[in-house]
């Protein structure tokens, strides 16, 4: 699938934008803070309907502007749909965003926050597989949401200050609930990392030349057993120690994914450029793993995902997109290895095309 054509109102940087880009790979070439990360995120919010940066809606309207609003159309073969969507200040003071997406459009964005999935805690990893699980089965998205609901009222019984025996005796429906969405939101993570898990190995010996990666599911309890009546065991077992700390403590929420290099965790053992290459391989395996499950590409968003690369690695990252559909790049550089590119000059609220192609190096 790829997007036709963008227009921007009052988003961020641009009063008004009107982009037609290019089929595959578009630079978007400019100083800092001319807007190419700007583009990027007015796609995002276009097409999935909340920004790659975790930017709240009302930062996202233009300085002075009461609302923002997006337009553009998608293409999927011969189905073609327009979308619009508007971020607006409510009459209870929060900002709302409407407007319907489409669902067989999916995007998938590369962005420094990404380097968190490699080097901080087990939640920026179990949200990276969330958002993988949802985009390849959508049914995920809304057991994982029912299932934190569930979580935070289970949790709430537990810090009530009533007595653990009267604890015991009320806590039971919300083990039954919470075992059941539990082992269905667990099923579809060791699925998803599964299928993220067979393009990511390949994938990052393609990018870095090296081999041994590996994406291990590390559930509470030590086993990964989907089975309702064992995950409940689980969590009865652990009663005493979660009423006094106040919380749960079994279940896919306190779940980890390791990532290994040559059997290490790369959060403690790989160098910053080796965690880049690890996090921006994760971003195109899932585009491969999506792609693959709904048979055609996701739109790439790449903002600035060739910047502390070496220029082999960067070579080997152009000659990857250049055939995975439609590619928006951000960079700072004024030349990139590669061919037959759409290249646009971004400066002042502006997206000028200046020329098909910039080649450096490249065939």
């Amino acid at each position: 699938m790829q997007i036709e054509w963008l227009e921007l109102t009052d988003f961020r940087s641009y009063r008004a934008l009107s982009f037609t880009p290019g089929s595959s790979i578009n630079i978007l070439s400019g100083a800092n803070g001319q807007g190419k990360t700007n583009v990027l995120e007015g796609l995002g919010v276009l097409l999935v309907g909340r920004s790659f940066r975790g930017a709240r809606l009302g930062e996202q309207v233009g300085w002075g502007a009461t609302a923002a609003v997006l337009g553009g159309e998608v293409r999927k073969g011969e189905a073609a749909r327009r979308i619009r969507r508007r971020i607006e200040e409510r009459e209870d003071g929060r900002w709302g965003l409407a407007g319907e997406g489409c669902p067989w459009v999916r995007a998938v964005p590369f962005a420094w926050p990404d380097m968190a999935v490699i080097t901080a805690g087990p939640q920026a990893r179990r949200n990276f597989l969330d958002g993988v699980a949802a985009k390849l089965y959508p049914a995920h998205g809304r057991a994982w949401s029912r299932y934190r609901q569930v979580l935070t009222r289970r949790n709430h019984l537990l810090q009530s200050g009533i007595s653990p025996r009267e604890i015991a005796a009320r806590i039971e429906p919300w083990n039954v609930q919470l075992a059941q969405l539990g082992g269905e939101v667990r099923q579809r993570r060791v699925i998803a990392l599964g299928a993220l898990g067979r393009e990511f190995s390949s994938l990052h010996g393609d990018l870095s030349g090296e081999v041994g990666v590996d994406l291990v599911y590390r559930p509470t309890g030590g086993t990964v057993d989907l089975d309702v009546a064992v995950l409940q065991a689980a969590m009865e077992a652990r009663l005493a120690d979660e009423i006094r700390r106040g919380q749960s403590l079994v279940g896919p929420h306190r779940d980890e994914i390791d990532i290994l290099v040559g059997g290490r965790d790369a959060r403690l053992f790989a160098s910053r450029g080796q965690q880049r290459v690890l996090a921006l391989a994760l971003r195109l395996a899932e585009a491969r793993a999506v792609a693959t499950a709904h048979g055609s590409p996701p739109v790439l968003l790449l903002d600035d995902a060739l910047s502390e690369l070496d220029r082999r690695t960067q070579e080997r990252v152009v000659q990857h997109i250049a055939g995975a559909g439609q590619v928006f790049l951000t960079t700072a550089e004024r030349e990139v290895p590669v061919a037959g590119a759409a290249w646009w000059d971004v400066r002042g609220g502006s997206v000028t095309q200046v020329t098909l192609t910039r080649i450096r190096g490249a065939a």
